[in-house]
Order: structure tokens, then C-alpha cells, then sequence
């Protein structure tokens, strides 16, 4: 695996928030909480590996990936194969992320899957915990394209280590690394700002 090479969490953390990413990847900062502890126990079931056949479709968990041809890896949360069309389900403990971070993430899972099963894959899913729904998402050539940007902004943290400034924004709340970032200055809340929403990222 190349050096340069960019794990598929931290495209969805630079697609939310660059600070954020560099916070978890770049100066290994981590904090837990209700929501994350949540949402690693989703992905530890996932992970847990092994598959099973139903109703004609082969479900796969916790199924290694890798595109050498855009320096991507990581692990499927799920891989569906109909016949044989693999397709690709993210899950999620939450609700959806601001700024197509889920769908980053889920998109590089798919372009990992073309190159390993030499095939073209046009949607997947994400299945949300909280409603018990899955939504599709449509793999557009700008998705695809924003997944190619975060992957290089991602490298580029990673080459100069330099961490970038706070968002200082509305997706702050949405974020478990709220008080190690320290976004805000008192004074800086935005109008009805609240710091301590429990709508944590995952």
C-alpha cells in the first residue's frame, strides 16, 4: 500500500470539516461520547467480518478495500452483491451529515469496489439507525469528484501537518471534538448557537 495512500474515514471527516480531520488523523485527538460509542458499536457488528445469502443476495461485513489507482483503502461497513453487482451500504448511527460528507465516504467505498470487482457501480446505500431507513445515493461524476478533492486535501494535511483553522460555524454543533477544537471565542456564538447540542458527529 502506498504511504500516501488515504483512509476512507478521513475522507468523510475532511469532507466535514478539515480541522476536524487533521484533529483525528494528523494529531490522533479523539473523544467519546454517547453518539460515537453508539456508532463504533454499529461498526463493530459490521466489521465483525463473515457473510450470509438471503432472498439471492450475498451480504459481506467488514470486507477490506483498496484502489490503487486513487490511493484509497479502508474497511465496507456491508457489501451486497446482487449476482454479481456489489453494492455498497454505510451505516450510520445518526442523522445525515452536513456538506455530502456520508456520501463522500460511501462513493470512495464504490470507486474501491469497481477496481476490485471490475465493474461499474452507479448507486448505494446508507442506512441511517435512528429511523431504520436506508437512503440511495447516486454516484454522479461530481460525486466522484469530490471524492478525488478530499482525498487530496486529506494527503495534503497529512504531508504538511499543519492544522487548519476552526470552522466557526453551524456544523460545529454536529461535531464530538467540540471542546478540543475550541471553534468559538464566547463573544464569536453565532445567534442562537447552541454548544452543547446532543447531535454529535459520528
Amino acid at each position: 500500500m502506498d504511504d500516501d495512500s488515504v483512509m476512507l474515514s478521513a475522507l468523510q471527516h475532511y469532507a466535514f470539516c478539515p480541522r476536524q480531520c487533521a484533529l483525528i488523523h494528523v494529531e490522533q485527538v479523539w473523544s467519546e461520547n454517547a453518539q460515537t460509542a453508539k456508532g463504533h458499536q454499529n461498526h463493530e457488528r459490521a466489521h465483525a467480518g463473515g457473510s450470509e445469502e438471503r432472498g439471492g443476495v450475498k451480504t459481506l461485513r467488514g470486507l477490506p478495500l483498496l484502489s490503487r489507482q486513487h490511493g484509497l483503502w479502508g474497511v465496507a461497513d456491508v457489501v451486497e452483491l446482487h449476482g454479481e453487482q456489489p453494492l455498497p451500504v454505510e451505516y450510520k448511527s445518526g442523522r445525515a451529515k452536513p456538506r455530502l460528507a456520508d456520501e463522500i465516504q460511501l462513493c470512495a467505498q464504490a470507486m474501491c469496489l469497481e477496481e476490485m470487482f471490475g465493474v461499474s457501480i452507479p448507486q448505494g446505500s446508507i442506512y441511517h439507525a435512528a429511523s431504520h431507513k436506508r437512503r440511495e445515493v447516486a454516484f454522479t461524476p461530481a460525486l466522484r469528484d469530490e471524492v478525488l478533492r478530499a482525498r487530496d486535501g486529506v494527503q495534503s494535511l497529512m504531508r504538511t501537518r499543519v492544522l487548519p483553522e476552526p470552522a466557526a460555524d453551524d456544523r460545529c454543533r454536529f461535531c464530538s471534538l467540540f471542546d478540543e477544537c475550541e471553534p468559538f471565542a464566547p463573544r464569536d456564538f453565532p445567534r442562537g448557537f447552541d454548544p452543547f447540542s446532543t447531535a454529535l458527529e459520528e
